[in-house]
């Protein structure tokens, strides 16, 4: 079951951010295969990311919360907050998308 999670970072963060990105990508990349979409969101007037959104493939909500707190950002507080929410998809590829 798709859940949609989008996190915004704490303000100040960029250089601890800067080394941890190492340990976050090799965490995201464990978990491909449960991963349907993820990337940075970004101010229109800096290329440096200040949050973003995974729509991640699990059983449970739960499931969902423990891959976020487990993400090396949050852990070591990055994140000022984030959101989980189930998401079903409507228009995919520029299809709708069945059911």
């Amino acid at each position: 079951m798709p859940f949609a999670i989008r996190f915004t970072d704490r303000d100040g963060v960029r250089e601890m951010k800067k080394s941890l990105r190492a340990e976050h990508l090799e965490y995201v990349e464990s978990n491909m295969s449960r991963i349907i979409v993820s990337g940075g969101t970004f101010p229109d007037d800096d290329d440096f990311p200040v949050g973003g959104i995974i729509i991640l493939d699990v059983g449970t909500r739960a499931e969902a919360v423990e891959y976020i707190e487990n993400d090396p950002f949050f852990v070591h507080g990055v994140f000022s907050e984030y959101l989980v929410e189930r998401f079903v998809k409507f228009i995919f590829d520029g299809k709708r998308a069945a059911g």
